[in-house]
């Protein structure tokens, strides 16, 4: 009996889905007046597609693949790392005083 890889198993539109529903966490947070941990979540979710985008065959990747998987990678990443960033600045910023 042989096992069947990870690939096969899992549901094609489970990657995207995975960063839908981290998406939607940020959201939620956004809209309960958590907008710094809204945002850092919807950073996460990003780099977590470009995490996704760079380990998983482009037959299994389903919807996360836009273009050309370094483009894609870059992309994703980029924007989830500054978005993460400047949420964590302001928030850094305003405990300082605002300097």
């Amino acid at each position: 009996m042989t096992g069947t890889p990870l690939r096969s198993k899992l549901p094609l539109h489970a990657p995207l889905a995975l960063v839908l529903l981290i998406a939607a966490a940020g959201m939620v947070r956004v809209l309960t007046q958590h907008w710094r941990e809204g945002a850092v979540l919807l950073g996460g979710a990003m780099i977590v597609a470009a995490v996704l985008r760079a380990v998983l065959p482009t037959d299994r990747v389903g919807l996360l693949a836009i273009r050309s998987r370094p483009i894609d990678v870059l992309c994703y990443g980029g924007f989830g790392v500054v978005m993460s960033i400047v949420a964590v600045q302001i928030t850094a910023s305003l405990l300082n005083g605002g300097s």
